[in-house]
């Protein structure tokens, strides 16, 4: 009988503790699949470089803006616009890498106001950027595990463009953590953007049909054949429930490119496919907002 009891004990104490590994693995992996994206990104570093610092095609004014209040506290971004006039222009929200809102994602901004839109690069860490990988996946898991300031965020981004600065048509775009919030901008403004543009959004895989459904907007999406963090296969899935919907999404998956191929500032950058994609976005923008 005392056997029996202890041998229960131990069964007992082994499921439990069988169980709260689970639970850990879930959260890391099941539950948010993009906390593999942080895995690539543990021996990379946000280094200016000149590439990162390229000039608009054309003046533009950059400053920083509040746009609105979450939880009582106001949210402030970087408004980039054509400086020979911008009132009535197109507008673009524009949200960050996992590393937060840096110098590099202020003169992607930039770019895009060179070429005639009112762009809004929005802050979704609440004034913190990153500088080295442990502080990006502390941001990056916060942002996540806290959606709904995200959203309340991007809604009043969204606001603020058309309500603010009187844009036409607005589009979104984002890089990784920003591609996939790219994504669900266009999911909480299923029938008002315009156009969205998913640059690697890791959380591609968790938009199930019904929610895909509901799109109106043209989607660009481009991703790295080799980045092991959205795989090929996860891509064409995405794609392929696009397709059964009947949306107008054009998905490109680049040769040789990674994770983060279109940062300059990143030790993953692919000159000639981030120059490709970048044509690719400008047309794109061109087509559905002007």
């Amino acid at each position: 009988m005392k056997y029996f009891r202890n041998f229960s004990t131990l069964l007992i104490t082994g499921l439990f503790a069988i169980a709260i590994l689970l639970s850990i693995w879930l959260h890391e992996g099941v539950s948010n699949p993009s906390l593999a994206i942080a895995d690539l990104h543990q021996n990379d570093l946000p280094t200016p470089t000149a590439l990162a610092q390229a000039e608009p095609s054309n003046p533009v004014t950059l400053k920083k803006v509040t746009y609105g209040t979450v939880r009582g506290k106001r949210v402030s971004g970087y408004l980039a616009q054509p400086k020979d006039g911008s009132v009535g222009a197109p507008g673009i929200i524009a949200i960050h890498e996992w590393w937060g809102l840096n110098d590099n994602i202020k003169s992607v901004a930039k770019r895009l106001a060179g070429e005639g839109y009112q762009v809004l690069a929005v802050d979704l860490y609440g004034g913190q950027v990153a500088d080295e990988p442990t502080l990006a996946k502390q941001l990056f898991i916060q942002a996540n595990d806290n959606p709904n300031f995200a959203q309340s965020n991007l809604r009043q981004a969204y606001n603020y463009l058309e309500t603010n600065l009187q844009a036409p048509k607005i589009g979104s775009i984002g890089w990784c953590f920003g591609g996939s919030w790219s994504l669900k901008t266009a999911l909480l403004f299923p029938q008002d953007l315009d156009a969205t543009v998913i640059y690697y959004g890791g959380q591609i895989g968790e938009a199930t049909k019904s929610e895909l459904s509901t799109l109106e907007m043209p989607i660009l999406g481009i991703f790295g054949e080799e980045d092991q963090g959205i795989p090929v296969a996860t891509v064409k899935e995405f794609e392929a429930k696009l397709t059964s919907l009947g949306k107008q999404a054009d998905i490109q998956i680049y040769e040789n490119a990674d994770h983060a191929f279109a940062n300059p500032s990143g030790n993953k950058y692919v000159p000639e496919a981030a120059e490709q994609a970048w044509s690719e976005t400008i047309q794109f923008f061109e087509e559905h907002l002007s």
